[in-house]
């Protein structure tokens, strides 16, 4: 075992100890069932503790002097445990295409998660200041967008898709989402433009938002 994981399997000692028991320890009980140190108990202990895994419990105070500081597992799943987000991810947009509209409830769905990660914007916004506004949210996702202006037009740029993987397969469900989430935000905003179409791919590294007015800003 290398000297770096070494201080990680030991902090698993110490939770493990701790689930076992039946009520709070201190820190000289848990280093003698783990034949170890109590100051390196107490290092890892105040790690788990910043993790969300254990906690300090008040101690009873049944005699004169300072009681010894007591510990417990947090009860609950293990918040330091792997995730699987893209299994998940997988197992949903597969459910989606394998329904009908799948392309329109995606859409509505994309609209919902724009209620989720915007608020209204604190003045009325015109067209530059919409388009910019939507350039942030999309960096702020993952996006890498880029304003694109050609032709008395504006679009946006999408360098980079967060869902990569998932678009190559399942793009009738996962292109219609970010439409929607773009949609659902300049909404939001109560902006004057929409994004009224998403070309995916339009070359290799980028797709394409074609954003319109739908009304002129005041």
């Amino acid at each position: 075992m290398s000297s770096a994981s070494q201080p990680a399997g030991r902090r698993e000692d110490v939770l493990a100890v701790l689930r076992r028991a039946d009520g709070a320890m201190t820190i000289v009980d848990v280093a003698e069932q783990l034949g170890v140190h109590a100051n390196t108990v107490r290092f890892h202990l105040e790690a788990l503790i910043a993790d969300g895994r254990a906690e300090r419990v008040e101690p009873d105070q049944k005699g004169p002097g300072r009681p010894p500081l007591m510990y417990r597992a947090v009860r609950g799943m293990d918040p330091g445990g792997a995730r699987q987000y893209r299994l998940l991810a997988e197992i949903l947009t597969l459910g989606l295409v394998g329904q009908r509209n799948a392309s329109a409830k995606a859409l509505e769905a994309g609209r919902a998660w724009a209620d989720r990660v915007t608020r209204p914007a604190p003045k009325a916004l015109g067209i530059r200041a919409s388009v910019n506004r939507l350039i942030g949210l999309l960096d702020d996702l993952g996006f890498a967008p880029q304003r694109l202006d050609a032709d008395g037009e504006t679009n946006v740029g999408l360098r980079h898709c967060p869902f990569l993987e998932l678009a190559e397969d399942s793009r009738a469900v996962v292109c219609p989402i970010h439409l929607g989430l773009m949609q659902g935000a300049l909404k939001t905003w109560r902006a004057p433009v929409t994004v009224d179409r998403l070309e995916p791919f339009v070359e290799p590294d980028l797709c394409l938002a074609h954003v319109t007015v739908e009304r002129q800003s005041s």
